[in-house]
């Protein structure tokens, strides 16, 4: 049995050296990682050079190159594409996932389960919003869609071969990883870790990239949104409905003049504020059908490059290029 690395890498050239020492050492533990696959997602420092410096000579690393940047999912996917090893364990570049915890995942893949998701019991220099938003995010994601996610989990986990085969056959145009992985199912246990703070450099993940990607899963898994704001629209029109009915009541009936125009204003900026925001939902819907239909390539391939492959069948030797 042989596992592998999957590992997105964007900028991070100050990390790279440290990176592959700390790879190798958890290697001589564990000689079945056979094969690292370092996945360049459109790097505009030296991250590029840098990997090719470090790895050559040493067994089985592969770097594949995108021909721009594609996004953190589209890399961990075409990683998953171009692995054929028995497992293979997804994690940062940045040593954020300690691989003492990658050990463990092996081991209790070892005792046969398909998925061994770490879940962050603690994370270091990590701002307290951030925390909280991500807290209430994986609970509103488990609670609006209808997938038993684990909480508090990124996308480090080990996943078996038959894993990486039902995800390859997946068609989605904007992957949620950690999302579908929990959707597909099969055997799945979490394993707890404190996650440290980054070895070298800044976060490639800003809180709009984060925004972004939170939006991607909740409308990948949940329509739940649209029907809010389908019941909230008819809450509103039924209850202007009866405001109606009171204001001509108060007139004709009771004969007392209506005041407080410009409470109504407001109330008319507040109603078109909620309008504009669920036609922002729909809009979101659209934009991923509109995303879908047009079944362009995931990420496009510039470039595979090898260090001395202890066995080339685990990335495919004949996809020098390619696109997904």
């Amino acid at each position: 049995m042989n596992v592998a690395l999957i590992i997105p890498v964007f900028n991070e050239q100050a990390v790279v050296k440290t990176l592959v020492s700390a790879i190798e050492g958890f290697r001589q533990d564990y000689p079945m990682v056979q094969n690292v696959i370092l996945v360049d997602d459109g790097s505009t420092d030296g991250t590029l050079s840098e990997l090719q410096v470090a790895t050559t000579g040493l067994i089985g690393y592969h770097v594949i190159r995108f021909s721009r940047n594609f996004g953190h999912q589209m890399a961990i996917t075409a990683g998953i594409k171009w692995c054929t090893s028995d497992a293979a364990i997804i994690m940062d570049a940045d040593l954020q996932d300690p691989l003492a915890t990658a050990g463990q995942m092996i081991e209790k893949w070892q005792e046969g389960f398909d998925v061994v998701y770490g879940v962050r019991s603690k994370r270091t220099n990590v701002p307290a919003l951030q925390r909280l938003t991500a807290h209430w995010y994986y609970r509103l994601f488990r609670t609006v869609s209808k997938v038993e996610a684990p909480l508090d989990t990124g996308d480090f986990r080990l996943i078996s071969r038959r894993v990486m085969d039902a995800y390859n056959k997946l068609p989605e145009q904007q992957p949620y990883v950690r999302g579908l992985i929990a959707w597909l199912g099969f055997k799945q246990i979490g394993i707890e870790y404190q996650r440290p703070g980054r070895i070298a450099g800044n976060t490639k993940y800003p809180y709009s990239r984060r925004l972004s990607l939170a939006i991607n899963g909740l409308t990948s898994f949940s329509t739940k949104p649209l029907k809010l704001a389908v019941n909230l629209g008819f809450l509103v029109s039924f209850g202007s409905v009866l405001g109606l009915i009171w204001v001509l009541i108060t007139k004709y009936v009771v004969g007392t003049a209506i005041t407080g125009w410009a409470s109504l204003i407001f109330a008319a900026f507040f109603f078109g504020g909620i309008q504009l925001f669920f036609l922002g939902i729909v809009g979101t819907y659209v934009a991923r059908v509109y995303e879908e239909v047009k079944q362009r390539p995931r990420f496009i391939i510039q470039d595979i490059w090898h260090s001395e492959s202890l066995d080339a069948g685990n990335v495919d030797p004949e996809a020098n290029t390619g696109s997904m």
